[in-house]
């Protein structure tokens, strides 16, 4: 394999990860459905720093460490499930909707990145990805472990700004479409809460099957 072929491979794995609806997704699409494109951006920052955090957990072996320390894990796990769970049940209750000014809405530019950047730290599917896949690029041959790191971070970081960010600015695109139609306001905000709903149930029962 020469030396762009595996990074061209690592891309296309981390592209189909991050492509797959999951948190991730739902929380940029929630965050610009309700906040517009500001707030859809702010998350999108959020997710990418929060992925910056796995390379340097998995450069450094901690990704490595609390995967071995299955209670550590499981309770990384569930935490995770029960964040995502509770904003999906929040948007399931939000009567006005997702377009309509609400307490969400006026959420801070910093306080929607914070809560992506946990997000993203608490999902466990990303410490799966940084075990199971970022090791297999990494090589003693090829340079400085710190090097091949940012290269791979800065991988993932493009990856995931192109996708959530489009993803960002398609769902700004449609609300004021969804200001003048409340029914659907209401309607996508609970398909979106019971979306997250899922998501948290799958990831505790896929995490416990795998452990």
């Amino acid at each position: 394999m020469n030396e762009t072929a595996h990074l061209w491979l690592f891309f296309g794995l981390v592209f189909s990860v991050v492509i797959l609806p999951g948190m991730d997704m739902a929380f940029v699409l929630g965050s610009a459905l309700v906040g517009g494109r500001r707030a859809g951006c702010a998350a999108v920052a959020g997710l990418v720093a929060g992925g910056v955090c796995h390379v340097t957990a998995a450069a450094s072996g901690l990704a490595v460490v609390l995967t071995l320390a299955s209670p550590a894990f499981n309770a990384l796990l569930l935490a995770g499930a029960l964040y995502v769970a509770w904003m999906g049940h929040g948007l399931w209750r939000s009567a006005a909707g997702l377009a309509l000014e609400s307490s969400q809405a006026l959420r801070t530019p910093g306080a929607t990145f914070s809560r992506a950047a946990l997000t993203n730290l608490l999902n466990p599917k990303a410490y799966v990805f940084m075990l199971a896949v970022f090791p297999q690029f990494v090589r003693p041959e090829r340079g400085p472990i710190a090097a091949q790191a940012i290269v791979l971070g800065a991988i993932i970081a493009v990856t995931q700004a192109a996708v959530y960010g489009t993803i960002a600015f398609a769902a700004d695109g449609v609300r004021d479409w969804l200001r003048d139609n409340t029914g659907a306001s209401r309607g996508i905000a609970r398909a979106v809460g019971v979306a997250l709903i899922l998501v948290a149930a799958l990831t505790v029962v896929e995490g416990w099957r795998r452990g």
